[in-house]
This record gives C-alpha cells, sequence and structure tokens, in this order.
C-alpha cells in the first residue's frame, strides 16, 4: 500500500498540526524529524541506534545511490529496505539538489529535457531527467520518491523563479505519467523563492496534479536568510491540502523545526546532526557546544543533562571530548546518536504540546533557553 496520513489535530492559534502517517512499516506520529542516510546508511549509525533514538521515516539519496551501486544492484538485492536492513519506512530524494549543483552553465546545462552535469566521481558526462528520476527511485523501492524539481539560488530573481517553477510543474507531470510502484508514494515539490505569488501559484498547480503528499522546496539554500525561509513556509502550506503530508525539505536547525511546524509542516530532514558531530558539535536546550573546547576536558556532565541517549546515559563530556581531539571515530559516532535523539526528542516534545494547546509556551521557552548560548 502507499502511505496514508491522518490529521488528528490542528491548533487555533497557529498552523501547528498533530497527525499520524500509516505505511507498510507501521504507523508513526507527526511531526517529525527523519535521519539522512545519503548512501544508504546514516553515517556511522547502525539501523538498531536508529531505532534506540526513536526513528520513522529515514530519507536516502537517490543521485548517489543511483552512481553507487546503482539502482539495478539495489533492486537486485530485494530494493532499499533489504539492503539497508531497515525495517522503516524510507523516503528518496530526487537527486535534483545534486545535479543542480554539479551543473556550471546553468543557461546551457538545464534543459526542458532534463539537467546535464558530470559525475563528482570521474567526471563522466551525465543526464538526469524527471523520467530517470522517477525510474530510479522505482527500483530503489523507497516508501516515499520525490518529483523531480528544478533546485534555483535563493538570490534568483522573480521572473527567472517563474520560469524555474513553470518548469517544475511540468517535471512533475512528467515523473508522475511514468511513475510505477503501486507500494510508492509520490510526492509533488512547491517552489518560489520568498514571493507569495509564486508560492501561491507553485502550490496550487502542483495541488492539480494531486501527488501523495506535498513538500516545501528552495528554502535550505546557503544563500537564504531565516527570514525568506520562514516566508517560502507561510507562503505555500495555506494551499496544500490538509489531508495530505507536508514536507520541509533539508531542514534540522532545532529553531526552524519548531517555526516549520507553527506554519503547518509535518516532516523535516536534515544532515545537520551527523555532520555537526563529526566536528564535536552537540546540540542541547542550552544551545549548540563544542566539545573542542578546552573547558571541557575535565567536565563529568553528560553531553546534555537529562537526555536518555545512549551517548548521555553512559559516557561524560570530558571522554567525548578526548575521542574527538584524539581523531576516535567512535567522538563522532556517540555525537552523531545524541544529535539525532535531540531531534527526534525535539519533535516528541512538540507533538505533546500540540496535544495539550501549549505549542507556543512550548516554543518561547525552548528558544529562550536556546538561544542564550554562544558558544560556537
Amino acid at each position: 500500500m502507499k502511505i496514508e496520513y491522518t490529521l488528528i489535530k490542528e491548533e487555533k492559534e497557529t498552523g501547528a498540526r498533530l497527525g499520524k502517517i500509516k505505511t507498510n512499516y507501521g504507523t508513526y506520529d507527526t511531526p517529525m524529524f527523519m535521519p539522512v542516510g545519503t548512501r544508504g546508511t546514516v553515517k556511522s549509525l547502525s539501523p538498531e541506534e536508529l531505532k534506540e533514538a526513536g526513528s520513522g521515516i529515514v530519507l536516502a539519496n537517490t543521485y548517489h545511490l543511483w552512481l553507487r551501486p546503482g539502482e539495478d544492484i539495489v533492486a537486485h538485492c530485494g530494493g532499499l529496505h533489504k539492503f539497508m536492513n531497515y525495517d522503516g519506512p524510507i523516503l528518496t530524494d530526487s537527486g535534483g539538489y545534486q545535479v543542480f549543483s554539479l551543473a556550471k552553465n546553468k543557461k546551457k546545462d538545464i534543459t526542458e529535457e532534463g539537467v546535464h552535469f558530470k559525475s563528482h566521481i570521474d567526471g563522466k558526462k551525465l543526464l538526469l531527467t524527471p523520467e530517470k528520476s522517477i525510474e530510479i527511485q522505482n527500483k530503489l523501492d523507497s516508501d516515499i520518491a520525490m518529483s523531480f524539481d528544478e533546485c534555483p539560488p535563493a538570490s534568483a530573481t522573480h521572473e527567472y523563479l517563474k520560469n524555474s517553477l513553470e518548469r517544475t510543474i511540468r517535471w512533475a507531470e512528467r515523473g508522475k505519467k511514468v511513475h510505477n510502484n503501486p507500494n510508492q508514494a509520490l510526492f509533488g515539490i512547491v517552489q518560489g523563492g520568498p514571493y507569495e505569488d509564486l508560492r501561491r501559484y507553485s502550490a496550487e498547480e502542483t495541488v492539480k496534479l494531486d501527488f501523495d503528499g506535498y513538500s516545501i522546496g528552495g528554502v535550505a539554500n546557503d544563500d537564504e536568510s531565516k527570514e525568506d525561509m520562514y516566508k517560502a513556509i507561510e507562503y505555500s502550506t495555506p494551499y496544500l491540502p490538509k489531508d495530505k503530508v507536508r514536507y520541509l525539505m533539508g531542514v534540522g536547525e532545532p529553531v526552524d523545526i519548531l517555526e516549520g511546524v507553527e506554519r503547518g509542516v509535518d516532516i523535516f530532514d536534515c544532515v545537520l546532526p551527523t555532520r555537526i558531530a563529526r566536528h564535536g558539535q552537540a546540540f542541547t536546550r542550552n544551545g549548540k557546544i563544542n566539545l573542542n573546547n578546552a573547558k571541557f576536558k575535565e567536565d563529568l556532565k553528560p553531553v546534555e543533562e537529562g537526555c536518555d541517549c545512549y551517548c548521555c546515559k553512559n559516557y561524560s563530556r570530558a571522554y567525548v571530548r578526548h575521542l574527538i581531539t584524539v581523531g576516535e571515530t567512535f567522538g563522532g559516532r556517540l555525537l552523531s546518536i545524541h544529535n539525532i535523539r535531540f531531534l527526534i526528542r525535539l519533535t516528541e516534545e512538540i507533538r505533546e504540546s500540540i496535544k495539550e494547546d501549549r505549542f507556543l509556551d512550548y516554543k518561547k521557552d525552548f528558544m529562550e533557553n536556546y538561544q542564550k548560548s554562544k558558544q560556537l
């Protein structure tokens, strides 16, 4: 079966939603944070560790799996679930973000057919089209596939964004026509930058194509301001169906998750928790901390007091700092476990606050504590 979304509650004062996603691998509550397993694994973590952290859906990357090992090999091995040994739901992105970053001459390399680019591995010339992206994802056999969209820079003009999103809508229609995995949901993607008219147009036209869920794209660009990100969300969600999942792509800062939930987003993903972990950084209620700092040298406290993750229940800041500073990979593993659990626990608490009609109070308290720290 394809996924089914049920809206349980929507707060009156905000757009915050409480829901459930029914999948072939169980039913999961939303709002939800999805760990990112780019190449078929969440960096340094086992499936068992992910489950212990409370993970539901995890994300894998179509572009990287297409290049290595190849979608046919994954299909030969029984699809992504068996290949990864993950018995929970999996979402695959379209590969669009990666190939657009590799396309050098935007006017020449991005055509109506698709995107021409060179492989980051061997420089081989490649073409990814909406049809090819869906074909790959069908073979990967994820639970949720993403439409292939154009990923314009945040600095793009209104005119450029309008042309871009119209192409994205045409590509979404092409992809939908060839999608043929009956157990795989397909999501459409809303683009349009920080412009209200474009976001509304993109959302309304994409909804007309009747996807199984909808994503808000173009909000995780390096050159985009927080203000523009929040505008893009609040200009998109009012025009999306209430009975379908809403996914904010590539967002994982705790404050951004709270802002997204307030504006009606259900699921989030980001590589941030494992990326910063490898550099010795950890999320805490009082902001990020950097375990490279000498002040943690003799600190016997856990990374975060009160955290229920494996790292915090068993190891001190002093030990984790030692591992990080001498280059032991176990240090990054421990902080990855903590950071992923932190974001999953954040969404668990958000769900409780929505149930009890106190989301704004929860958000206020969290942000006051989180923004106190200026340690990084």
